[in-house]
């Protein structure tokens, strides 16, 4: 009985040195795993990729655009100033100031170093530039010195600024004076009861989708969007309306347009006119296509962007456009 007590109590005692062992040897190998892995995590640096910054010395833009024409003796000419920017420089500057006050964004200020960012006349000559000349947003950097986040930046600014200076001059329904005038001038051209023209016209849409295609097909065979407009005789935008398949012909697209609404719910100026001895309202709606033809004819030749095929399918309604 002792022999067997004493035969279990030597295998206990082996067991435990056994496992003693193992454990320690398990501490070592966790030990040694640890050192390795801190002299890798401390021997590794990680491979970081950093933009090149791009040094456009934009004041030299700054400096060449002014001397080309914004100096008393400049490079270029009235001639040459309005056929590249689309306009008289004196209404550029009224642009510009209009912009510059109502948007932070186009004041030059300086950055966290000193040195003057660009100017508001580069920023919105960029945005013509891109304007007139239909061109991408980077087409301008190395005469203006702004790369093409930035131009992108400052056409987005210069359209919304535009738009919040001049929409309430520019942007709006006709009112009664606008319409008296308007009816006097048409019945001195012999148009009575006329205050503009009425027509339409095709944009190429690009990228229309192919399930789209066939209900967007125009005369050409090609997915087109029509625009409706009302001109009057100087060439004035008095309404707009984009988005109709070029599906339809000049009657469906009357027949979706707004251009009546105003009149129909009764928020339309009182007007009269006289045609052929009869006495009626009216709202400028029909008229001769003379002039709008002409006028959307300009705005494309001098406005590049306005000839660029569409990218999306947008629908506005404009009046005052």
């Amino acid at each position: 009985m002792s022999q067997s007590y004493n035969s279990s109590e030597s295998s206990d005692s082996s067991n435990s040195g056994e496992y003693g062992e193992w454990e320690a040897n398990v501490f070592q190998a966790n030990q040694a795993f640890d050192d390795i892995m801190s002299e890798l995590l401390v021997a590794y640096q990680p491979h970081t990729i950093t933009r090149r910054y791009c040094d456009r010395q934009r004041e030299m833009g700054e400096k060449r655009l002014m001397d080309d024409y914004f100096v008393d003796n400049p490079t270029y000419d009235q001639t040459t100033f309005r056929r590249r920017f689309r306009m008289r420089k004196t209404l550029f500057l009224r642009i510009v100031a209009g912009v510059t006050a109502n948007d932070v964004y186009f004041q030059q200020r300086r950055d966290c170093t000193g040195r003057k960012g660009l100017s508001s006349l580069q920023k919105c000559t960029g945005a013509m530039r891109v304007l007139a000349y239909g061109t991408s947003t980077d087409a301008h950097d190395e005469y203006l010195r702004m790369s093409e986040t930035a131009t992108r930046s400052a056409l987005t600014k210069f359209v919304e600024g535009v738009i919040s200076c001049f929409s309430q001059e520019y942007l709006r329904r006709p009112s009664e004076n606008d319409l008296s005038k308007l009816l006097h001038v048409g019945e001195e051209r012999g148009f009575p009861g006329m205050i503009g023209s009425i027509d339409c016209m095709h944009w190429q849409w690009k990228n229309c989708p192919n399930a789209w295609a066939g209900q967007y097909a125009g005369r050409s065979g090609k997915p087109t969007i029509i625009l409706e407009a009302v001109a009057s005789y100087d060439l004035w935008i008095w309404h707009a309306f984009f988005g109709t398949p070029g599906s339809c012909n000049d009657i469906n697209v009357l027949h979706r347009s707004p251009i009546f609404d105003d009149v129909l719910s009764g928020r339309a100026p009182n007007m009269s006119y006289v045609v052929n001895d009869y006495d009626d309202a009216s709202d400028g709606a029909a008229g001769h296509r003379l002039p709008v033809g002409r006028s959307l004819f300009l705005y494309v030749l001098k406005w590049a962007v306005l000839g660029a095929m569409p990218r999306t399918n947008t629908y506005t309604s404009q009046k005052g456009l």
